[in-house]
């Protein structure tokens, strides 16, 4: 199949307009199995500097074009059996540019159960089918009543004709030309429409925005088409896509009558029951698999997005950390970790109701911070979390203890998880939750790899999508940012280092029991030392893990040992070590990169060298910023119209940005609220974990629906409303986008209406 590759290359930088050499380049070194991570860093010069999405697309696209060689070469093999491949058929077959393309030069041939059309065949009418289909002029019934015959079930002459049409239904839905022009229709003119299962009105309220509903499939978002089909899932709801019949049926005619008589009119009789018994049908299977691909893969982009963000949040740093998973009945689980994350100890307070024992919570919250020198203070962001803050707040600790809400989505999941067990085989699961919220404190990213990321919870539904696609998506993401952040090989999980590039769970494990035994890695050397990591693992691996007390410097850089020569070389130029190289900016100046430029290094790999020397081993993500709710308002009725307040971005989706502001529900601004200029998508305005300002706009108690805006005037010419008392009515526009204006009635945006996409998206 490989010898293919050529074509296939060829075909790529065609279609994503990259010169052909660099395509070719991240083919090979595909093929060879470096990782994107590492062509992206370290061979900017094979691939044009190309970044990790350009290179992952051609990974994704050499893959499509590999399966459909794969069905390509399995249509030549029927065909060819059959005995029915002729030149003109296998030049089509190798043409075809498509999947749909392909399936469709393959119809006729494909083997297919007992047809009407096949009966019709075995009953003797293929010749008056085709008589018919030439329109010539003749007697239509007289000829039809020669093959009647009652031996082969042709009762009449109004029999032979309805197999006849038979037929030509069949040869006008397996014609190319018709799918292909009908299919057009489909994507162009055709409608989704959806209505509720008889009977299912009250079980199916989540779904009730789409009892009646219809828009162009051309225009549906992603979100809405992946909430419908999870409604037909459920069965609550009867979804259909096909375009204007009467335009369809016109369309075909078109192709196929060509005179004004007898036999024209049994063929317009045959397009029309080809058209809604056999290509209707087909084709709107194939548009809604291929919508559903599409919804699919922007839902996966708009999860991986957030991933990343989540992924890449400032950490605090190496503190020691008291972290609390906040519970009413159940107490507060309370566990002390060191620097390095280690447990030190756990116990459970008891300071609100029903126990209500603030003093001895305090006491030990105050003598657990003095005895184990906390300078941090972690507190989970579910149940109880703003009383426990406010405890914590109140109990007089020093100053210099922050105190920090983190976000817990995804903790439970770990704790019970079998990383945690093997992590913390004695400890029960609500320590392990609490431990894993300090963690996130400290690092987020060596954390919540430990975590499976679809429970992270910063998805649109993930569950509906394709998951073998969403595992590949969200895995990539992962990969990317454990490996642009860098990883301390004498402290990481054998979670996190599996995600470096080149590196497996298995030798991750390598690493880590060869550490327990060995002592820390002196240099990154001796990590040729671990079992079963040879020269190509170390060549992909070793500029992403770090040793921060090496011998060399280098060793806790992102330059890769390859290029330690070079380093060095420009070091005796100057006269002066490695180490002064990478704390004198005066020397930096002195250097002529162009000196050290080869046939295989550049000048982007010389840029990247000097740049990493300037900061070696810098840590791309944001610094860490102390962050607090409002004081006072800790559940959804303390929220009053108008008020403004911190809040951070739990989630972003296509049609808004879901913020936490501390009242246990996170609010919902939607996209026509997301700025004051007009924002086509909710990305470009806010990402997940940023924090923002926001006003209520909208309070709904009994449905815990909370409206936010981040206008600078959301009230614009109107007085605010009052707080609703019970869930409103209403419809969400079928016009997309930032359709929904100001109601002045009702202040809301219309499709902030769609209460089952807020709902279902922070599943």
């Amino acid at each position: 199949m490989e010898e293919n590759l050529a074509r296939w290359t060829d075909q790529i930088a065609k279609e994503f307009e990259h010169p052909l050499k660099y395509v070719n380049a991240v083919a090979d070194l595909l093929a060879e199995g470096a990782t994107i991570p590492f062509i992206s860093r370290y061979r900017k010069e094979m691939t044009g500097s190309m970044d990790e999405v350009m290179i992952a697309n051609i990974r994704d696209r050499i893959e499509q074009l590999r399966e459909l060689d794969k069905r390509r070469e399995a249509i030549i093999s029927s065909v060819e059996k059959q005995g029915k491949l002729t030149p003109e058929l296998m030049s089509a077959i190798v043409a075809a540019q498509t999947l749909a393309e392909l399936e469709d030069i393959y119809l006729p041939y494909k083997p297919k159960r007992k047809t009407r059309a096949s009966v019709a065949k075995e009953r003797g009418l293929e010749p008056l089918a085709q008589k018919l289909f030439d329109q010539e002029k003749f007697d239509v019934d007289a000829f039809a009543a020669s093959f009647v015959d009652a031996g082969k079930d042709v009762a009449d002459a109004q029999a032979a004709l309805d197999g006849a049409r038979d037929i030509i239904a069949e040869w006008v839905s397996e014609n190319p030309d018709t799918r292909k022009n009908v299919r057009e229709l489909f994507w162009r003119e055709g409608v989704v429409t959806s209505k509720v299962m008889k009977g299912k009105e009250t079980d199916g309220q989540k779904f009730k925005d789409y009892f009646e509903w219809n828009e162009p499939i051309a225009k549906t978002p992603s979100h809405r088409l992946l909430a419908m089909r999870r409604g037909e899932k459920e069965g609550i709801l009867a979804l259909d896509i096909f375009p204007p019949e009467e335009e369809a049926i016109a369309k075909m005619e078109r192709q196929y009558v060509k005179h004004d008589n007898a036999a024209a009119e049994q063929v317009k009789l045959a397009i029309k029951d080809s058209y809604k018994r056999l290509l209707r049908p087909s084709l709107e299977t194939e548009v809604r698999m291929e919508s559903k691909m599409k919804a699919d893969e922007e839902a996966i982009k708009v999860f991986a997005s957030n991933l990343k963000e989540l992924l890449l949040a400032a950490p605090l740093g190496q503190k020691n950390v008291l972290a609390l998973d906040p519970g009413f009945r159940s107490g507060c689980k309370v566990v002390c970790l060191d620097r390095q994350g280690k447990l030190l100890h756990h116990d459970v307070i008891y300071p609100h109701e029903p126990q209500r024992q603030a003093t001895q919570s305090a006491a030990l919250i105050k003598s657990l911070c003095e005895k184990y020198e906390i300078e941090a203070i972690a507190i989970g962001n579910g149940t109880a979390s703003r009383e426990t803050e406010s405890f914590v707040k109140a109990i007089g600790l020093s100053n210099k203890i922050i105190i920090v809400m983190v976000n817990e989505s995804g903790a439970s999941v770990y704790s019970a998880s079998e990383v945690a067990r093997d992590e913390f085989p004695d400890k029960d699961v609500t320590v392990r939750g609490a431990v894993s919220i300090g963690r996130r404190l400290v690092d987020p990213l060596a954390e919540l790899v430990k975590i499976d990321a679809k429970s992270i919870g910063v998805g649109q539904y993930q569950h509906d999508v394709e998951q073998t696609k969403l595992k590949q998506g969200l895995d990539d993401v992962v990969v990317s940012c454990v490996n642009s952040v860098g990883v301390e090989v004498n402290t990481a999980s054998k979670e996190l280092l599996s995600y470096v590039s080149g590196l497996s769970p298995a030798l991750a494990k390598n690493i880590v029991e060869y550490r327990n035994q060995n002592g820390p890695f002196k240099d990154r050397e001796s990590l040729k030392k671990v079992a079963r990591l040879g020269e190509k693992v170390f060549e992909q691996a070793a500029g992403f893990l770090r040793i921060r007390e090496a011998k060399n410097p280098l060793d806790a850089s992102a330059v890769h040992p390859e290029s330690y020569r070079i380093v060095e070389q420009m070091a005796k130029d100057l006269s002066c070590s490695v180490k002064d190289l990478m704390t004198s900016a005066e020397l930096r100046k002195q250097l002529d990169l162009k000196k050290y430029v080869t046939d295989k290094v550049g000048l982007p790999t010389l840029t990247d060298i000097v740049a990493e020397l300037e900061k070696p081993g810098r840590d791309p993500r944001k610094v860490f910023e102390i962050f607090s709710f409002t004081e006072g308002v800790n559940t959804i009725a303390d929220l009053k119209i108008g008020m403004k307040m911190p809040g951070i971005v739990t989630n972003v989706t296509n049609f808004g940005a879901f913020v936490d502001i501390g009242v246990h529900q996170d609010g919902l601004v939607h996209i026509s609220h997301l700025g004051d200029k007009f924002i086509k998508d909710p990305k470009e305005a806010v990402t997940v974990a940023q924090k923002v300002q926001v006003t209520v706009v909208e309070v709904d108690v009994p449905r815990k629906r909370i409206g936010l805006s981040m206008k600078s005037n959301p009230f614009a010419d109107q007085a605010p409303p009052a707080e609703k008392k019970s869930a409103p009515k209403g419809k969400p526009s079928a016009k997309g986008g930032n359709a929904g204006k100001l109601d002045t009635k009702q202040f809301k945006p219309k499709e902030k209406e769609m209460s089952m996409e807020e709902k279902l998206a922070l599943l």
